[in-house]
């Protein structure tokens, strides 16, 4: 009357297999696990938005520096300076532009500094690789012995010292020649040369029985000179070839006369100021476009909108030595939708008629520093320890570590579960067989039974 008592005798230990165990993982799964997957899947997503975030921030920095009263490495907006030249006797450069005073130089080089320079004899490449043995070389007063020294040898010891240089010099086919030379240019740094041996190598000729030693002008081929030359009318008589006056390096290369004016240039304070601008709207659409986004993947937006906040607090403050300076005194323009723009005719008329009140709106002074100044100041200390930047990266560093460590404890936990209840399913299915083993006898007395009937 029945195939089967309690489901015995039919296989069911057969139901209870790996797929069985799987399905309801997978459903545990999904509970468990999956919503801390969704939480770092959307923190990776959130940390791509802060990076473009702070480069925003970062893009922002850089557009400020010229507007920052202590510009590092350079000069402000507003102290560029340009310069025209004419002439190729001498090149200008200035390590400070802000030291150079405006106006027309005028430098005329009439004679080039030059070292001094001797050369010896020409000897063959045996004589070069042999001992010289010609006695004492007396070079500033400092004694060199050529005994048992080669050439190359003397050129070491006198290179070794202090004001000379020397090097054996390849000057023609088999023709080598030991070439001592000033280490500086200038008067003051020639060389003077005696002793037995630099007649014997030509350096010099002697006279009152070999007791005064004269320079060879054979091979005396340079003379130590000073550079000649006059600045704006002032004469300079120097032992160098580069000199200084008011800021700008002055380098002779050749005798002549060149000019260098040197004028204001306000030509790129607009750009610049274009490009804070264009900064500072990117920051903040960026900025608005996760803040009012229901779907962003930001977690903590007031942190977010701190950032544009702390900037709107210096832009939108007031300024200068008296305190009655914005940036909507010269041509800045806010916007409906939060964002600047620039009335180039205004700023420019600022710029040609009022550049005092835009250094004292932007740069200000050591006391009273203005809006550039304090902004690139902010942006600055937002990357510092504490600033909103480096507490938000911390934040999402942290918030990763520990979503990653309960991702893997419950990953863990769930496959110890799942591991036991494979035993346990393993143990119930071996009882099942048995039992409908045990059944199997009363099975077919029932089926006996019924069939006599």
């Amino acid at each position: 009357m029945a195939s089967g008592i309690l489901g015995l005798g039919s296989g069911q230990a057969a139901s209870l297999n790996s797929d069985l165990i799987e399905k309801l993982k997978t459903a545990e799964r999904k509970a468990t696990v999956e919503p801390y997957e969704t939480k770092i899947t959307n923190l990776t997503a959130e940390k791509e938005i802060f990076a473009n975030i702070q480069t925003k921030v970062s893009e922002l920095l850089e557009s400020i520096k010229p507007f920052d009263l202590f510009v590092s490495g350079g000069v402000s907006a507003f102290e560029q300076k340009s310069a025209t030249t004419s002439g190729d006797s001498v090149t200008f450069d200035a390590a400070d532009v802000k030291s150079l005073n405006k106006g027309f130089t005028s430098v005329t080089v009439t004679q080039l500094a030059q070292k001094d320079v001797y050369q010896s004899n020409a000897v063959n490449g045996a004589t070069k690789d042999t001992a010289i043995n010609q006695g004492i070389l007396t070079i500033n007063g400092i004694d060199f012995d050529t005994t048992n020294k080669t050439y190359e040898q003397l050129a070491t010891e006198i290179t070794a010292k202090s004001g000379m240089n020397a090097a054996v010099e390849q000057v023609g086919t088999d023709s080598y020649r030991l070439v001592i030379k000033s280490e500086d240019t200038g008067i003051d740094n020639a060389l003077t040369i005696s002793g037995a041996a630099s007649q014997a190598l030509g350096y010099t000729t002697t006279s009152d029985g070999g007791v005064t030693y004269t320079a060879n002008a054979t091979n005396h081929i340079l003379e130590a000179k000073n550079l000649n030359a006059t600045v704006d009318g002032v004469a300079y008589d120097v032992a160098s070839n580069s000199i200084t006056v008011d800021g700008l390096k002055i380098t002779a290369n050749k005798e002549g006369t060149s000019t260098i004016n040197v004028l204001e240039d306000t030509t790129q304070v607009e750009t610049q100021m274009q490009n804070f601008i264009t900064k500072y709207n990117e920051l903040v659409a960026l900025v608005d476009s996760e803040v009012y986004n229901d779907d962003s993947k930001i977690a903590d937006k007031s942190a977010i909108r701190d950032i544009v906040n702390q900037v709107k607090t210096k832009l939108f403050g007031s300024y200068g030595e008296s305190g009655d300076k914005s940036v909507f005194n010269f041509g800045i323009d806010l916007g409906k939708d939060g964002g600047l723009s620039l009335d180039s005719t205004k700023f420019n008329k600022t710029v040609q008629e009022d550049i005092a009140g835009l250094k004292d709106l932007f740069l200000g002074s050591a006391e009273k520093k203005g809006l550039g100044t304090l902004l690139k100041e902010t942006l600055d200390e937002m990357k510092f320890s504490g600033g909103v930047l480096n507490t938000y990266e911390s934040s999402m560093t942290s918030r990763e570590k520990t979503l990653n460590d309960e991702k893997d404890k419950a990953e863990t936990s769930l496959n110890k579960k799942y591991e036991l209840l494979a035993l346990q399913f393993s143990s119930y299915g071996s009882i099942i067989n048995q039992m409908e083993a045990s059944f199997s006898g009363l099975k077919m007395l029932i089926q006996q039974s019924t069939a006599s009937n």
